[in-house]
């Protein structure tokens, strides 16, 4: 039997170096997947929502009573891992929020962001409470944040706005 060439070596010391390299890369997030993370049972309020002149505290069992989706994405902020949450707009039924109506989601730093019917047509935002399974705190850009996992390569590489992503959301008011 003969002996492999030199070659024939560097090619396959080659090619399993890129496939380390590819099985070694972050997952880069395009869409949002069902989770099989169960739903919080915390009815500690962690955001209040503003409709019709009333105000009403939200906890987290509350929001996750939709179904739970999930999304691994590097946060051009920092955080880096799997993301779950709920879909906004699921997140809006569940509370009988109007469509129709603009969203102002404040957060705690009282930085302000404005989503119209037409913006959430036109992209689909991840109402984020857990990092990595765990609950999103205040140190952790939490307790909810919203994200777009289909723009986040194009935030990432700076040719997306980044402008619609808010953490530690404090407010959510149906304008």
């Amino acid at each position: 039997m003969s002996r492999p060439s030199h070659l024939t070596l560097s090619l396959v010391a080659l090619t399993t170096c890129l496939f380390m390299a590819l099985a070694m890369a972050p997952v880069k997030a395009t869409e949002a997947a069902p989770s099989e993370l169960s739903p919080s049972q915390d009815e500690t309020p962690i955001l209040t929502l503003h409709s019709d002149g009333e105000r009403r505290p939200v906890s987290r069992a509350e929001i996750e009573s939709s179904p739970l989706h999930e999304v691994t994405l590097q946060h051009f902020e920092g955080p880096q891992g799997s993301f779950a949450g709920v879909w906004l707009d699921d997140f809006l039924d569940s509370q009988n929020l109007d469509a129709s109506a603009t969203l102002r989601l404040i957060a705690h730093d009282d930085y302000t962001v404005f989503i119209t019917p037409q913006d959430r047509e036109e992209t689909r935002y991840l109402l984020a409470t857990r990092l990595d399974g765990d609950p999103l705190t205040l140190t952790e850009f939490g307790p909810t944040m919203l994200i777009i996992p289909a723009d986040a390569q194009a935030v990432e590489a700076g040719t997306a706005s980044m402008t619609h992503w808010i953490w530690s959301i404090r407010d959510i008011q149906a304008q």
